[in-house]
């Protein structure tokens, strides 16, 4: 698949997948998908994307993730355009600085 096959995929496919299940709304406060984008004097991006999810509880992070709509629609789509191998998921806690 392309980087640009990628995008199309996400955008046209998964995202509505995940729109479509009522946990998105409940749980999921901020969602943001970034496609990289190859830039002169940079490295090669070595993913094809980013996404964040933000939540307001850790709590509501696993129900969401744990749902039965997430497990048996959203997330068997993912082997349809990730190398889920090769994704990581990343916890993080958010500090302001400015």
């Amino acid at each position: 698949m392309t980087h640009q096959e990628f995008l199309n995929y996400r955008r046209e496919i998964h995202a509505p997948l995940l729109l479509s299940i009522p946990e998105t709304k409940q749980y999921v406060r901020k969602f943001i998908f970034s496609g990289s984008v190859h830039t002169p004097g940079y490295p090669h991006p070595v993913y094809d994307a980013m996404v964040e999810a933000w939540f307001d509880s850790l709590e509501d992070l696993n129900a969401f993730f744990q749902s039965d709509n997430f497990v048996n629609k959203v997330d068997p789509d993912h082997e349809h355009f990730l190398d889920v191998d090769a994704a990581v998921r990343l916890i993080t806690e958010e500090t302001v600085v400015i």
